[in-house]
């Protein structure tokens, strides 16, 4: 992971970059050229980061509140014009929060952050796979319908899917514990070439972050695993084989998209799963407050058309697709946010994690990785094909 701080003034060298100077990087900034082009992403990959001479966070904090002055100044004499790029910059600064999360997620020593915010209490729920009947839907999004929606969620497009399955919540704390307890971890018959030999090298046993003894480290503190908690912290190669185990599979992003958006008594999208309303606290487990995931059950009302929940937040869920354009695929003015990745080594993550700011969280939002990732807040949904399913 970068350093925080790193994290820190690359929001504003972006912020910087696209609100102040309209995207050109020709055009001086509030950094000069040398000290900029430490925050390239691109230049300066991950495990670079922390050997290159960064600001200090005093020096990063004054250089985005400058930043963010001038932006709020700027934002005024906008009016009514294109605010794409405000929409564009607040999502990027949402997602490098989320990274900040999970780098303080991997620090060792006391917490810093806390607890977290109360969540509601989960309910029973049935551990069962809902039926999403074959047909047709809307795939994406389109500028006029999510004006807020990035690129590789464009353009909106008809798919038809047979019928299938999906799990009606996320995959728990307790049902992973089963898996680990059942020697899941030690066959390689539920594993994929590919990831019987990923977790022969890199040692996996269970979920990072848990201990053998029940226990896990979530930013500093000590705690029992609960039990309720979608599972997070696992790998695609580690997803997929809890997924043969159960005799099911991880969803495909078109079966995921339509489970959580598609209405099928009125044929159209909703904009969230419980309908066009915007996110409330009541509805979804977003915006980074509450440190963890909500025990399933907790937000009935949040539930989509076909009754599938917390399909919003909590966890990022693997599926099994690959990272592609949709056909019409137009890169926007951030052209290489998505199009460097398009059939890379990355697996598609979908709905979001407790730790996204609401602007950054909807149906249509396509999140990507490598499925050896797991520090990311990641978990998974089981699916079925129809005639497969419990």
């Amino acid at each position: 992971m970068s350093p925080l701080v790193w994290d820190l003034a690359h929001i504003g060298q972006q912020e910087d970059l696209w609100l102040l100077r309209g995207g050109n990087a020709a055009c001086q900034g509030l950094l000069s050229a040398k000290v900029e082009q430490l925050y390239d992403a691109f230049e300066h990959p991950r495990a670079s980061r922390v050997s290159l001479p960064l600001l200090g966070p005093a020096e990063a904090r004054s250089y985005i509140a400058d930043v963010r002055g001038r932006v709020l100044d700027g934002l005024e004499r906008t009016g009514e014009g294109d605010l794409f790029p405000y929409v564009m910059v607040e999502q990027h600064e949402q997602q490098h929060v989320e990274t900040m999360l999970a780098t303080h997620q991997l620090r060792a020593g006391a917490p810093l952050l806390g607890t977290g915010a109360p969540l509601p209490a989960g309910r029973p729920v049935p551990r069962d796979a809902v039926l999403v009947p074959a047909g047709p839907f809307e795939l994406g999004v389109d500028g006029a319908s999510e004006p807020g929606s990035l690129d590789n969620e464009r353009p909106a497009h008809i798919v038809e899917l047979p019928a299938y399955r999906i799990g009606r919540v996320p995959v728990t704390n307790g049902e992973w514990a089963e898996f680990v307890a059942a020697g899941g971890y030690d066959d390689p018959a539920w594993w994929s070439e590919r990831g019987w030999a990923h977790r022969l090298e890199a040692g996996l046993e269970r979920p990072k972050f848990w201990a053998a003894d029940g226990s896990r480290r979530r930013f500093g503190i000590v705690e029992d695993v609960p039990a309720d908690e979608p599972v997070q912290h696992v790998s695609y190669f580690e997803a997929e084989a809890y997924a043969a185990r159960a005799g099911a599979r991880l969803p495909t992003e078109q079966e995921w998209e339509k489970a959580c958006a598609w209405d099928p008594e009125l044929g159209r999208r909703r904009r969230w799963p419980w309908g066009d309303t915007e996110w409330t606290p009541g509805l979804a487990n977003l915006g980074g407050d509450a440190l963890r995931p909500a025990p399933v059950g907790a937000y009935p009302a949040g539930a989509s058309a076909y009754g599938v929940e917390q399909m919003m937040g909590d966890v990022w869920e693997w599926t099994s697709s690959d990272f592609h354009p949709w056909p019409g695929f137009t890169p926007m003015l951030y052209a290489d946010y998505s199009a460097p990745f398009f059939g890379g080594d990355y697996k598609v993550l979908r709905g979001g994690a407790w730790s996204v700011g609401g602007a950054s969280v909807r149906p249509s939002f396509r999140n990507w990785d490598h499925p050896v990732r797991r520090q990311i807040f990641s978990g998974l949904r089981l699916a079925w094909d129809a005639e497969e399913a419990r």
